[in-house]
């Protein structure tokens, strides 16, 4: 299914400022914020896609090439971009590219195809943290089951004490040409070996611990470090700490990360926002009331004739930049309870102040 373009989903115009381009990603992002009963798969899609258009390369990839500019459409294997950091590489040779110019201009094509060394598996994995862990950052173990190179031979899939010998299939070139007649004439192909998957060399005697595959099944724990401020749905990526292969480096792994939402607390981006309950002769004479924070409780001074609904900041009680040592403000919205049940003296308390004040403005601010 197509997807949706980055500047409708935030709702602006390809000439929006980057201040304009960060207003309509709060406003959305607040909108489908799943703590707030949002649609979660609309929130993701909402970050994807100010991820790139707040970075000025990013913008100016996808404006220009869409969504296959900034891996929007990856079907290839050379593109490579998720979450934070991507980087973006097309390399049209596993399209099949490489074969057809080589067929028009006499080869070239399938010796890069040789030069390109193939990688592991990319593996995904998910963890959930909680509210705070996500604000202050955490240390945590993954305990995966993955492709590891093989101790026995060390991944070259060949028997100790043995060498590589000239693949026969090939000729050591790595690849195998075939010739297939159309009406234009003879059109050659290349296509990577199916002998020694286009290294050009075979073991004299195979891995007796992998039979040549040069990898193997084993249990890992992998360190992750979460780093202070990061939210959900990010995700991380730890190189060459994915599945081995013979012969070449190991793939990556990607760590999502789902933050649990909290009880009291809410996000919206570097600002924690939470509310306070107070009674009415709090809210008309000013009190001093203890807030709780990520940091513990904090005693916050609430000015006489606060109005429910207002919204107070405790600076640098939110969440910290990932960016940076700063952190956001905590904003505390008081809500003013009204009594719905009074006892006789409580009324004529009231009924006594209304009366001094000859029934005018006295509730009013």
């Amino acid at each position: 299914m197509a997807k949706q373009d980055y500047y409708e989903l935030l709702g602006i115009d390809k000439s929006a400022s980057a201040d304009e381009i960060k207003k309509a990603f709060r406003k959305k992002a607040v909108e489908h914020h799943p703590d707030r009963g949002g649609d979660e798969v609309k929130f993701k899609e909402v970050n994807e896609a100010y991820e790139v258009l707040k970075d000025p390369s990013k913008k100016q990839r996808y404006d220009q090439f869409g969504h296959a500019g900034v891996g929007g459409n990856s079907g290839g294997g050379g593109y490579e971009g998720f979450g934070q950091g991507q980087n973006v590489n097309f390399d049209f040779g596993d399209l099949g590219l490489g074969d057809i110019f080589s067929s028009f201009f006499g080869g070239g094509g399938g010796q890069g195809q040789q030069q390109r060394q193939a990688r592991g598996r990319d593996v995904e994995s998910r963890i959930e943290i909680s509210f705070e862990q996500a604000v202050f950052g955490t240390k945590t173990d993954l305990n995966l089951t993955l492709e590891d190179t093989c101790e026995h031979c060390k991944g070259t899939t060949t028997e100790p004490g043995h060498e590589l010998k000239t693949c026969d299939t090939c000729k050591g070139s790595g690849q195998v040409v075939s010739v297939t007649r159309t009406i234009f004439g003879n059109i050659q192909q290349a296509s990577v070996c199916p002998t020694c998957r286009g290294a050009g060399k075979v073991p004299e005697k195979v891995c007796t611990v992998c039979r040549g595959k040069g990898t193997q099944a084993r249990k890992q724990t992998i360190s992750l470090k979460i780093p202070a401020g990061i939210d959900d749905g990010a995700t991380i990526r730890l190189r060459e700490h994915g599945e081995a292969i013979a012969n070449g480096p190991k793939g990556d792994l990607y760590v999502n990360i789902r933050v649990s939402p909290h009880k009291q607390f809410m996000r919206e981006g570097d600002l924690i926002l939470s509310s306070e309950h107070v009674d009415m002769v709090q809210a008309a004479l000013g009190a001093e009331i203890e807030v709780a924070t990520v940091d513990g409780p904090v005693t916050m001074k609430v000015p006489a004739g606060t109005q429910s609904g207002s919204d107070f900041k405790l600076s640098e009680h939110g969440v910290p930049h990932l960016k940076g040592s700063t952190r956001g403000a905590h904003i505390v919205t008081i809500i003013v309870d009204t009594p719905t049940k009074l006892s006789k003296q409580q009324k004529e308390l009231l009924e006594a102040f209304a009366d001094k004040a000859n029934h005018k403005g006295f509730f009013s601010r």
